[in-house]
């Protein structure tokens, strides 16, 4: 039989033995000494003068002193000042405080990553589930570099995939910041969790930075191709809309501003100069009259100017006269306009009228 155990070499009570308490003791000892293996330091070289009784060191390769020769051992120290030494096996683990090393049979080494690798999730002060494998409970969560600098990856699979980053409020989300859907980058916010909006979109083919919903300075609408040209719009007399709004139909041409300015344009044939009057004094050449009906009501009476042209696209004199002889309620809507002259000629002419006032 033998007189040590396989693995601890503790030592047996033999048959016969005297002082058995002795190897009991030494047995106990060793026990004492290796369960809950704890270190004080690791690749020890030079003994400590002030060592405790049961502090133990994990040597280095060529230790000095007292240690000298037991390199790659466990040094602790025993009754009297003196010194144990065990050579541990490959497989023994020895704590350092938080640090924990593995004797691989010539050094102590940190623990395999591999051990760490394809776990379902980890939870740190909280639980993880399957939609959520890594969850951390804390006020911080600090990455930090590990020489220079240090970069955080967010991969999806593909474009129409989502990599971001989601802020919560409860729960429920609150704003969103990455690509989403597509390569674009964008911030988006929600007021509920349901309903998005994007704030800024960077666009992944060129770069430029997109407002969908404006920007708003100082609590005022900035200028962009989204309200500059537009339908403009008022409420209680302050603009809603757009800057500058511009259209067209049968009755002519209009430009409309935000702050309340109308101006309407048109081209009449007027025709024969002297369709009417006899070129006297008292009784002028001049047009049949023509009723200009505006593109767009105003909403007070505008001011009038225009003049007159010759089929030729000579300027003629700019005798125009204008009327209201619409019925009242369409004094804002329309005018009446005829070219007085007194010139013979009968080449056709075109008046081109201007009305000028406001639209709220």
């Amino acid at each position: 039989m033998s007189e040590l155990s396989a693995r601890l070499s503790l030592p047996y009570l033999q048959p016969a033995q005297a002082q058995k308490h002795v190897t009991h003791n030494e047995a106990l000892a060793r026990l004492d000494m290796l369960v809950q293996l704890t270190v004080e330091a690791f690749e020890a070289a030079v003994p400590p003068i002030d060592a405790e009784l049961g502090q133990i060191w994990a040597l280095g390769p060529t230790p000095v002193g007292d240690w000298d020769g037991e390199g790659r051992k466990l040094a602790q120290r025993s009754f009297g000042g003196g010194w144990e030494f065990v050579t541990p096996r490959p497989g023994w683990r020895a704590s350092l405080g938080s640090e924990l090393r593995i004797f691989d049979g010539n050094n102590w080494v940190a623990p395999d990553p591999g051990d760490l690798q394809n776990l379902p999730g980890v939870g740190i002060r909280a639980s993880h589930d399957a939609a959520n494998p890594l969850v951390v409970s804390g006020d911080g969560t600090l990455l930090t570099h590990d020489g220079a600098g240090h970069q955080v990856k967010v991969n999806k699979a593909t474009s129409g995939q989502t990599a971001s980053l989601l802020f919560q409020t409860g729960f429920s989300g609150r704003a969103e910041i990455g690509t989403a859907g597509t390569d674009d980058l964008s911030f988006k916010v929600s007021a509920d969790g349901a309903v998005w909006r994007d704030g800024l979109v960077v666009g992944a083919s060129d770069g430029r930075v997109h407002l969908p919903e404006g920007l708003m300075v100082e609590g005022q609408a900035a200028l962009h191709l989204g309200n500059l040209l537009g339908t403009v719009a008022e409420i209680a007399g302050a603009p809603s809309g757009a800057v500058l709004e511009r259209g067209s139909n049968a009755n002519g041409s209009y430009l409309r501003l935000a702050d309340g300015t109308q101006i309407c344009m048109t081209t009449l044939n007027a025709g024969d100069p002297t369709a009417l009057g006899a070129g006297t004094f008292e009784n002028p050449y001049r047009t049949l009259t023509h009723v200009w009906h505006y593109p767009v009501a105003f909403a007070a009476l505008p001011a009038l100017a225009g003049h007159a042209t010759s089929q030729s696209a000579q300027a003629l004199d700019r005798h125009l006269l204008f009327s209201s002889a619409l019925p009242t309620s369409d004094l804002v809507e329309g005018v009446q306009a005829v070219r007085v002259c007194a010139s013979s000629g009968t080449e056709a002419c075109s008046l081109t009228l201007l009305a000028v006032g406001r639209w709220f």
